[in-house]
């Protein structure tokens, strides 16, 4: 298995220490995560890309397919990578003969299509990029069933690198997700409550290589939370896995009450906002986080017009970034659908307690003071106090239903085990139980698929770490299935 990352471009034309950093970071980050595909993953950079190298030998075509497959699946989520390359490694021959060699890997592939020969090339030759592009463009043109060479615009184009004496088949190529890698940039605080806007401004931030923390405000609903949780976890563990950080949960119901008697009906929504702001400003400070994260976009909401937002703003010195200040719904709810967050964001319940008859859209910076001065500031201070941190790696345990839930390492007789990966995810590590009957029900429609089954058979929800089928039994059992428990195997 031999993979080339080329880093996103704008870390290129970085100076020459921090294109430096960039790259170890990304180094780091891919080897974190591919430790866990396989311990003899090499993982090397040099100034413009990093490379994954491992050998085949001793694996059967379907384990090295799934390596390959689980490799791939993490470099395409993970920040800071431009493009990846799988790429076949021969040495370097005369032209015919390395001629034969992107032929035994291209013969079957190009079939009824235009194509074209491009050689990258580095290092001291007798031959020119320019030669070996005809040569092996001309045989391939003679020896395989194509629709002819295509310069500009082929359906397909044949990538060769010749580095010194080694010769760099392409097999493929994928886009990356761009961005610069995780921890490059300084950590901040994102105040996210599971809807489109703001699980796509953190998805944005940890995409631009920030480590993005969670802050979420609790209104009064135990479903919101876990709902939350859910998509915080799904977030993290697909775009910043490489970075653990904190999921913190401040209880905002003494906050919400305390508004709905002492603020003036068309300046609720604003004061309620100020008041996440001072929140969530202490918490930044008390975790040493130099920004805060928001979903806000200009006028989607009264609330987000320029000068309720400037009137918020005031409440802090603490950093705001809005990644989606400018962006339209539609657009936010297609990156949201992209980067598999969609499902829970149209399903995320939710509660609000302060709704405004007629909010204002120009709130007046002296009128909110005063409108704020009847408000009890203990009772902010207390939210602030108990407030609840987690590891986001510890999700599952903070949101135990009260009832005892039924977690076993090895299959009851009868129990019917639900496989609520992704499909994707699922294909890449299929799970191997012997005779038990498995049902594969992703996640985003278990809840529709639970009224489908027998009511009588008890159910175990499966995922890779354990954590989402945690969070999803909890819900349900809180929600009063009381068939549902969940499979850890050892």
């Amino acid at each position: 298995m031999h993979f080339i990352v080329k880093v996103f471009p704008e870390i290129i034309i970085k100076s020459p220490p921090v294109r430096k950093r960039f790259i170890r970071q990304l180094r780091d980050n891919i080897r974190s995560q591919v430790v866990e595909v396989s311990s003899d993953i090499r993982v090397s950079r040099d100034w413009e890309k990093v490379e994954l190298i491992a050998s085949d030998a001793g694996l059967s075509d379907q384990e090295v397919a799934q390596r390959e497959a689980r490799v791939t699946e993490i470099l395409a989520h993970t920040p800071g990578i431009g493009s990846f390359l799988k790429v076949l490694e021969f040495p370097l021959g005369d032209m015919h003969q390395n001629f034969e060699q992107v032929l035994a890997c291209w013969q079957g592939r190009l079939v009824g299509k235009t194509f074209c020969v491009r050689v990258k090339r580095s290092g001291r030759h007798d031959f020119t990029s320019t030669d070996v592009e005809r040569y092996i463009g001309g045989g391939l043109a003679q020896h395989t069933e194509n629709a002819g060479v295509v310069l500009k615009k082929p359906e397909v184009t044949v990538r060769l690198e010749i580095k010194d004496d080694r010769l760099l088949v392409v097999s493929s190529l994928r886009r990356g997700l761009g961005g610069y890698p995780l921890g490059s940039q300084e950590s901040v605080l994102s105040l996210i409550s599971g809807g489109f806007d703001s699980t796509v401004s953190t998805y944005l931030t940890m995409k631009r290589g920030i480590r993005t923390h969670f802050c979420f405000f609790n209104l009064g609903g135990r479903q919101h939370e876990m709902g939350v949780k859910e998509v915080s976890y799904f977030l993290w563990n697909k775009y910043g896995v490489s970075h653990p950080v904190k999921f913190i949960t401040v209880p905002f119901e003494g906050v919400v009450s305390e508004i709905l008697q002492n603020v003036d009906n068309s300046y609720m929504g604003v004061v309620l906002k100020r008041m996440m702001m001072r929140a969530a400003s202490q918490v930044a400070a008390e975790l040493k986080l130099p920004a805060l994260v928001t979903g806000e976009s200009v006028a989607q909401v009264s609330s987000q017009t320029l000068p309720n937002l400037n009137v918020i703003d005031r409440v802090t010195d603490t950093l705001v970034l809005r990644p989606l200040v400018t962006m339209d719904k539609g657009e936010i709810i297609d990156i949201s659908r992209h980067i598999g967050t969609e499902t829970f964001a149209a399903s995320m319940p939710e509660y609000c307690g302060v709704i405004s008859v007629r909010p204002t859209t120009r709130a007046k910076l002296d009128k909110v003071v005063a409108v704020e001065e009847k408000f009890d500031f203990a009772v902010l201070e207390q939210a602030v106090q108990n407030k609840i941190v987690s590891d986001v790696r510890d999700l599952a345990e903070s949101v135990m239903p009260e009832q005892p839930l039924d977690i076993v390492s090895s299959l009851p007789v009868g129990g019917v085990i639900i496989d609520i990966r992704h499909p994707d995810e699922e294909a890449l590590k299929p799970l191997a139980v012997g005779d038990a009957e498995v049902l594969k029900i992703p996640f985003y429609t278990l809840n529709n698929a639970l009224g489908q089954l027998e009511g009588e058979k008890r159910y175990y929800l499966y995922c890779d770490k354990g954590i989402m089928s945690q969070l999803h039994a909890s819900h349900l059992v809180e929600d009063g299935q009381s068939n549902i428990g969940v499979y850890r195997p050892e």
